[in-house]
């Protein structure tokens, strides 16, 4: 097919996909779509012939049009081996002509949009929609306005209460402390008035993405909340995005920009206004609920947010989740905890590619080059050690315990064991620091752990107890190990304190576990302490947990963490770390006969106890003050875990012949056979009649609600429902997953996509984050199909035997010599990021 005919209609696909169709009108053929008409100027497209780009009248354009008739947008069309932005000036003085503001520049491959009235084309991968150019349409930017707008310490405060200077008790500053702590007005510090001058700095330098490096504890969404008033307030934006990558900070963020900017703005969390979130000025939604089945492209259009921000942008845009971030344009800001040069002692050239540090250190190259910092240096910077310096933070205490047998773990050596094998046979078996609680189990080890936490934890400074923790293991069991020791220990320690709820399980498995986070950063969890009568503090003491309540998990009055596992990712040590350096004032009024006397203490510092060494691995320059001898413990050769025993008998073993008597064979019809049809509407009314799977699921706990599924509906007698059944059952092209299928039966998707459409729209991610030219896009776009799809051909190109493909129908070796650069690039990206498992039939 000629370049031409297969950019026209890839061109005319997508115009269809967002939206628009076909009609006639005096000037040829046009297209309309819900009220907006797109129009195609100069030619007929059956009249084009061979040369798609030119005809005897001149060049073809699409003129797009809004529901009264009048030009909204140019779409200027390139054959496939041009780059779309030779159209640029083109473009430019037929938008003029015809008195239209916008321009899309496509080759059917590569498509860019562009504002005339701001800045330069930027890439989309899907075509704005109708209705989203009402939005656009009346969006004005004036940066020279962000630059000038005036911002004071009291920017923030201003908006929740704009009358606070006239409150008496602003004026007495005796109860100025008072009143603002009642209020909960928020001021911002000196660093963060400095990050907003930043960021108006880069504006005025014409630039359009930020990142702010800001230390955990810093106030980064206090931070944020000023920068989005800000672009709203100046008319620089009149919807922002706010994505985050955790459920419990959606719900923290919503809370929080609400607490602070609801008297001016509209908060609303996404997936709980999925039918008019358009009337709110700030979205927020977690970046999985977006990209999950791709669902961001067919819930919004490119343009419907004028402002993007990525909370924690490490993580929520890691990987290809980037390419939901880089699908809308607009201006971006990034928030990260986690400086760049975590890993400035790692040589890249001296390490593996597969190795989880080189892994890392390529997220976070990515995420400054998203943000336009290439070199490293953010628009705004503020560690965790200029926090301390000023007052504003505080650094652990760190408690470097070891064992007898964890002293040897740790070690290069390991600890080595006799273990009898298969054969009968006595072989020496080495386990190391990562093996605990995986391959290694000591349940002595463990009991010397938690003993040496109660010994030496941080106390409560008004009411005694134990002071708050939080304590990380290895896996669930490992967690439901240690809340059963823990609440002995405490039992014990502490005669009527406790009711088997000093410590508590919060893991994924556990319901309302996200409820039971929350409800112990606000000091009710379980109800209050005992210990000190009319003191609002958690009865709870330590939450043990796996995976949560690390990134962005907000409780200052922690005074305790727990590392009960290794940890090998910089970035989630620089975050579980992190959960304590907030300050604190622990407060309390005792009342008696009248008379009211209150104490208040600060959090001074917090403990840090490592069992596994982890501040040496990462070099960190912390004062180990505080090294604490253990008892020593009688080192034994570690038990391996038995099997469980076999399944009893069902009651009758044959042990006689039993020859064939009939034989039938026929082919099940394309079709399928009925009970294949019946047997996913079976499926599908018992998850709907299951209310815990159903609650799960809409409260985003999509793992607990497979989990649920798996125990309580999976290999059950009559149906013997699993994935295998279920996947013939709905006779996908592709191996379809319980999440998907969990989304379709609960409505969030109304047909399981094929496997060429999740490969456009894997392409489409990589094209977003990459760019690749247009001059490439061709071979790019047949190469990335086919090393997804073909695992021959993967380990011929993982191999590098590029050989082997001179009579391949697939990928020709002179496509490998025509991508240069991106045959490597492909399959590195594809290894980080593309679940092949979705595309094996």
């Amino acid at each position: 097919m000629p370049k031409e005919a297969k950019a026209r209609i890839l061109i005319n696909d997508l115009l269809q996909r967002s939206g628009w169709r076909f009609v006639e009108d005096k000037d040829g053929p046009a297209n309309i779509a819900l009220e907006v008409n797109v129009r195609i100027k100069k030619a007929a497209l059956d009249a084009l012939g061979q040369d798609f780009e030119k005809t005897a009248s001149g060049f073809v354009d699409y003129l797009l049009l809004d529901s009264q008739g009048f030009p909204i947008c140019v779409l200027e069309a390139k054959s496939e081996q041009h780059d779309p932005l030779v159209g640029k000036e083109q473009a430019r003085n037929y938008a003029r002509s015809q008195n239209v503001r916008f321009v899309i520049l496509s080759n059917g491959n590569l498509h860019y949009f562009w504002d005339l009235e701001q800045g330069n084309p930027t890439l989309i991968t899907e075509f704005p929609r109708p209705d989203s150019f009402a939005h656009f349409h009346v969006f004005k930017p004036n940066p020279d306005a962000l630059v000038r707008e005036r911002v004071e310490a009291d920017y923030i405060a201003v908006t929740q209460n704009p009358a606070y200077r006239s409150d008496p008790r602003w004026s007495d500053e005796g109860l100025r402390d008072a009143f603002i702590r009642d209020t909960e007005l928020k001021f911002l510090r000196p660093y963060q008035l400095r990050a907003v001058a930043a960021l108006q700095g880069a504006v005025g330098k014409g630039q359009t993405r930020f990142l702010f490096e800001m230390a955990t504890g810093t106030g980064k969404t206090l931070t944020a909340a000023a920068v989005i008033k800000m672009f709203l307030r100046t008319g620089n934006a009149k919807r922002v995005l706010f994505l985050v990558d955790r459920l419990e900070l959606e719900s923290q963020a919503w809370k929080a920009f609400v607490r602070l900017l609801k008297n001016d703005f509209l908060t609303v969390i996404y997936k709980e206004n999925k039918e008019d979130w358009r009337k709110a000025e700030i979205v927020v939604s977690t970046v999985q609920s977006l990209q999950f089945n791709n669902k961001y492209r067919q819930l919004f259009s490119p343009t419907d947010f004028d402002f993007l921000i990525s909370d924690e942008a490490h993580r929520s845009i890691g990987g290809n989740s980037r390419a939901v971030f880089e699908y809308f344009v607009g201006y971006k800001l990034g928030l990260t905890a986690t400086p760049r040069d975590y890993l400035r002692k790692i040589d890249p050239a001296r390490i593996s590619e597969r190795d989880p540090r080189a892994w890392e250190r390529r997220q976070l190259l990515d995420t400054y080059k998203t943000f336009g910092c290439e070199s490293g240096t953010p628009t705004f910077r503020y560690s965790l050690i200029d926090g301390v310096q000023e007052g504003h933070l505080l650094n652990p205490a760190v408690v470097d315990a070891r064992t007898e047998i964890t002293t040897e773990l740790l070690s290069e050596q390991g600890y080595a064991v006799m273990q009898e094998n298969e054969d009968g046979e006595m072989v020496e078996q080495t386990f190391f620091g990562k093996d605990f609680e995986k391959k290694f189990f000591s349940e002595e080890t463990n009991r010397v752990f938690c003993e040496t936490f109660l010994k030496n934890a941080l106390r409560d400074p008004l009411s005694g107890e134990i002071g708050k923790t939080i304590v990380f293991c290895v896996r669930q069991d490992h967690a439901r190990q240690i809340v059963q020791t823990l609440n002995q220990m405490a039992y014990a320690l502490f005669p009527g304190k406790y009711n088997s709820d000093f410590a508590v399980q919060v893991t994924s498995v556990i319901a309302d576990a996200q409820q039971m986070a929350a409800s112990f950063a606000n000091n009710n969890l379980n109800g209050h302490t005992r210990f000190l009568e009319g003191y609002i503090s958690s009865r709870t003491r330590a939450c043990v947990t796996v995976g949560m309540m690390t990134t962005g998990y907000d409780c200052q009055d922690l005074l305790n963490i727990v590392l009960l596992r290794p940890i090998f990712s910089p970035t989630d040590f620089i975050q579980i770390k992190g959960r304590g350096t907030r300050k604190w004032l622990f407060s309390y009024e005792e009342k008696e006969g009248g008379r009211t006397e209150a104490y208040a203490k600060p959090k001074e510092r917090f403990k840090l106890f490592d069992f596994f060494a982890v501040c040496e691995y990462f070099e960190e320059t912390f004062d180990y003050d505080e090294v604490i001898a253990l008892p020593p413990l009688r080192p034994s050769e570690p038990k391996p875990v038995d099997p469980p025993p076999p399944p009893p008998p069902d009651g009758f073993t044959n042990f006689g012949p039993d020859p064939l008597k009939t034989q039938v064979e026929y082919q099940v019809p394309v079709y399928g056979m009925k009970i294949d049809r019946k047997f996913f509407e079976r499926f599908e009314d018992q998850v709907k009649a299951a209310p815990e799977v159903r609650t799960r699921y809409e409260q985003g706990d999509i793992k607990g609600a497979e989990e649920v599924v798996v125990a309580t509906l999976f290999n059950k007698p009559e149906d013997f429902f699993d994935l295998q059944k279920l996947r013939k059952a709905v006779q996908a092209d592709r191996r379809i997953t319980l999440r998907e299928i969990l989304a379709k039966v609960f409505g969030d998707i109304d047909r399981f996509k094929t496997k060429d459409e999740l490969l456009e729209e894997e392409l489409a991610k990589f094209v977003s984050i990459h760019k690749p030219d247009a001059l490439h896009m061709p071979v790019i776009r047949q190469f990335f199909k086919a090393y997804v799809t073909d695992g021959g051909i993967r380990k011929i190109v993982d191999d590098r035997e590029f050989g082997r493909l001179a009579d391949n129908a697939k990928v020709s070796m002179s496509d490998i010599k025509s991508l240069e650069g991106w045959r490597d690039v492909i399959p590195e990206y594809v290894k980080d990021y593309v679940s092949l498992n979705a595309f094996v039939a």
